[in-house]
């Protein structure tokens, strides 16, 4: 064993040592579509005195954690999401009209002297009051607790100037429950002398009370105590309002008192509240869908590469290990969509080690004498190139996807990120350490039918039998291609493309009902209860979805109790809001990731290829793009931002197979550069037709899984990236270069430079010419 395989071996062995102690020590953190609760995002606005920017916001949303704190919710959260939207989450809560009430209180608290006794008001105690006539300088008319009208002062001081308040039992004074104040030092003074100037009237005169107002309603008016004195007044900070509370009126006056005043008023332009149920239902199909699919992919490579493929579907496990470890110690949330795409990267991590395998093969075959540890080792060295490139361009999509993107597209992106990184390590260091540590063995280099590279392979041996000739006609292909593009533009002409509430904005529901509910009869009680323009489909397994415009938390009360009447006990089981003006955005947001995605690719890719070979790869993923959404367009499936997710994943998808013939295409025609480039491109395509059938094939395992096994909420998901998959492994072969070729039939570019070949032939015997190779040399 060498060196450089000791220390991959070592380095492997760490790397899988701390991912078991990661994932036995610690646990991941789920989110909300997996664990069950409810998320908003909050839109900050300007107001007559602040405007909203991230100071402003912050303050905010530290206003909004308290508030939050009250409710009661087992470990919420609250972040900043740019300059001026705030991100609420609230595991468990289902119900969410009691949180929107308490995160929508928008009034400033303000602090006010009373005038005296105004006109009786019929007004109940607690009930916001009507602002009265108001004298210069005076301030409004408000029912206090017990109902009696009350003219106070102008506002002397405002929630701003509230340090703290606590809700405290005082039990050796014999006080009760009592609420404690504090102010700021500017504050404090105002406070001290607004107390001084109520003290200067009679005890039980209405004067001596000073009123605490929130949203035009008095929820508190204390008398000062009688043994303060005119113009002394309460110092900051050994305030107490005392009186009959109970502990929960105490708690919820120092709350309002504390928490009232929001520097900006808050509208929630998306709402989305998951059942438990759901969640978990999803994280056991997801689960039940990476063993099946991750058992069917390591069958396959083991049959088709045997003994190496049974090292690769080990790596591929280690690769598992090393990924879910890498999300749990980095603390990222893992979505449904994120699930999916840790799923989905299992498939893709077998394309590394095909590429290898399938280069050393033809290493092997065109060098029969070479060891079967030169040619791995060639194999590996030949096969960097693709991987890297390949890899970067999957990073660009998951980049994309994380900057781009809202909510769960975000997780997706960071999990197909470090899925991306840790299949790298795991086929470039774990699978290389353990296939060249067999290889070494006298056993594996002696017989043939072991190893899995001693022999060409089924396809690549037809394949040579056969020769055909792809790229004869190549404005055939392009023919096709554009044929397949008119039948999806026709089906977004003619059926309309399926945007989600995600893009339009408007309110999804799906409810589970205890006795079954037709369409039809949903439909009807609806429209009875006043919901005639709802939008009622199944949700699968006989649930109910309705799909509205505008419908706030109330309205959708109203809704459910609706459902009710006709299928019993109605639970909700997903519930989504998106706002018009955050459809919009979002919706916007999706275009420019798209149109991103696109330039980058081609910028990337003019860099490391020919702008020729730039070109035909845009070419191919636009047409990618357009046949899937021509497809969702057709099937009337849902478009949202789950179809984005899957939509610039196959973008990564398909310029990394283009990538892979491209970069054999270069290779090739640096070593024979008087060649026409139609012929050495067929023989790119054909050399590399086993790599794109075998990953193609490890993908499909893990995504028919997903499709058959994940349930309804990555059917769509699923099905847009296996029409995916299938649209880019014909267009990176039949579009991406016929176009190149059209192309470079104008281009007056010469051949691309040749590189001095990796590695040096090694052992005796005379090579075999190899029909497919056409006499090129690695």
């Amino acid at each position: 064993m060498t060196r450089a395989t000791t220390v991959r071996a070592v380095l492997a062995a760490a790397v899988l040592l701390v991912s078991v102690l990661i994932t036995l020590t610690m646990s991941p953190r789920l989110g909300l579509d997996l664990q069950g609760g409810t998320r908003m995002v909050l839109q900050a606005k300007d107001s007559d005195t602040a405007k909203a920017d991230r100071e402003s916001t912050d303050r905010t949303l530290e206003v909004l954690r308290q508030r939050i704190d009250s409710l009661g919710v087992a470990e919420p959260t609250l972040t900043r999401s740019g300059d001026d939207r705030i991100i609420v989450e609230l595991p468990d809560v289902q119900d969410p009209r009691k949180a929107a009430e308490v995160i929508g209180r928008t009034a400033q608290l303000s602090f006010h002297a009373v005038q005296g006794q105004g006109t009786p008001t019929d007004e109940k105690p607690g009930a916001s009051g009507t602002p009265g006539s108001e004298k210069s300088g005076a301030g409004p008319t408000l029912p206090d607790e017990q109902g009696r009208a009350l003219d106070l002062g102008p506002a002397r001081l405002s929630g701003a100037g509230v340090k703290d308040a606590t809700a405290a039992f005082d039990g050796q004074q014999g006080a009760g429950w009592t609420v404690s104040l504090d102010f700021h030092k500017a504050a404090g003074r105002d406070w001290t002398r607004l107390t001084g100037e109520a003290a200067c009237h009679p005890v039980q005169d209405d004067r001596r009370r000073v009123a605490i107002v929130l949203d035009q309603q008095i929820i508190s008016s204390p008398q000062v105590s009688p043994s303060v004195g005119c113009n002394a007044g309460l110092p900051s900070g050994s305030t107490q309002i005392t009186g009959s509370f109970s502990a929960d009126e105490a708690r919820e006056l120092a709350l309002l008192i504390k928490g009232g005043a929001l520097p900006l008023p808050v509208e929630i332009v998306e709402q989305r509240t998951v059942g438990p149920t759901l969640g978990a239902a999803a994280i056991d199909a997801s689960a039940r869908a990476a063993l099946i699919g991750a058992a069917a992919t390591a069958l396959f490579i083991t049959v088709v590469y045997r003994l190496f493929g049974a090292l690769a579907a080990v790596a591929l496990a280690a690769y598992g290990l090393i990924s879910y470890a890498a999300l749990v110690a980095l603390g990222v949330t893992l979505t449904l969509p994120g699930l999916a795409g840790f799923v989905l990267a299992i498939g893709m991590a077998v394309d590394a080690n095909v590429l290898v395998f399938e280069r050393a093969r033809e290493e092997h075959t065109q060098h029969p004498g070479r060891s079967l540890r030169s040619s791995l080792t060639a194999g590996f060295r030949g096969a960097w190139s693709a991987v890297a490139d390949s890899n970067v361009t999957t990073l660009i999509a998951a980049g994309l996807l994380f900057f781009l993107g809202s909510g769960p597209v975000k997780g997706f992106g960071v999990t197909l990120a470090i899925g991306v990184l840790a299949s790298m390590f795991s086929a470039l260091v774990i699978a290389r350490a353990l296939t060249e540590i067999a290889a070494g063995s006298r056993f594996v280099s002696d017989y043939r039918g072991v190893n899995g590279i001693s022999g060409p392979g089924r396809v690549r041996t037809w394949l040579t039998r056969r020769d055909p000739r792809l790229m004869r006609s190549p404005r055939r292909w392009l023919l096709i291609s554009s044929a397949l593009v008119a039948v999806a533009v026709l089906g977004i002409l003619v059926r309309g493309v399926n945007l989600g509430v995600e893009f339009t904005g408007g309110r999804l529901v799906e409810y589970s009902t205890s006795r079954p509910v037709d369409v039809e009869q949903a439909r009807t009680a609806l429209a009875g209860a006043g919901f005639g323009d709802a939008e009622v489909t199944t949700a699968g397994a006989g649930d109910i979805s309705v799909r509205t415009g505008k419908l706030d938390n109330d309205g959708e009360h109203a809704l459910r109790a609706a459902l009710a009447e006709e299928g019993g006990k109605t639970t909700k089981v997903r519930d989504e809001l998106i706002g018009p003006s955050l459809g919009d955005e979002l919706r916007r947001n999706a275009l420019i990731a798209l149109g991103i995605a696109v330039l980058v690719q081609l910028a990337y890719l003019a860099i490391r290829f020919r702008w020729t070979f730039a070109v035909g790869s845009v070419a191919a993923l636009v047409h990618d793009v357009i046949i899937l959404v021509g497809a969702f367009a057709w099937l009337g499936r849902t478009v949202d931002g789950i179809f984005l997710a899957a939509l610039l994943t196959v973008i990564g998808y398909s310029v990394n197979d283009s990538v892979v013939v491209f970069d054999r295409v270069r290779e090739l025609w640096a070593k024979a550069r008087r060649q026409p480039v139609a012929e050495v491109a067929n023989r790119a395509v054909l050399q590399t037709v086993p790599r794109t059938l075998n990953t193609g094939m490890g993908a499909l395992f893990i995504l028919t899984a997903l499709a058959v096994l994940g349930g309804d909420s990555l059917a769509d998901f699923a099905l847009a990236l296996l029409i995916g998959i299938c649209v880019g492994t014909y267009s990176s072969v039949m579009t991406a270069v016929p176009a190149a070729l059209v192309l470079e039939r104008s281009s007056k570019a010469p051949p691309p430079a040749r590189k001095r070949a990796p590695g040096r032939r090694s052992g005796k015997g005379t090579a075999r010419r190899d029909p497919l190779d056409n006499g090129a040399r690695v």
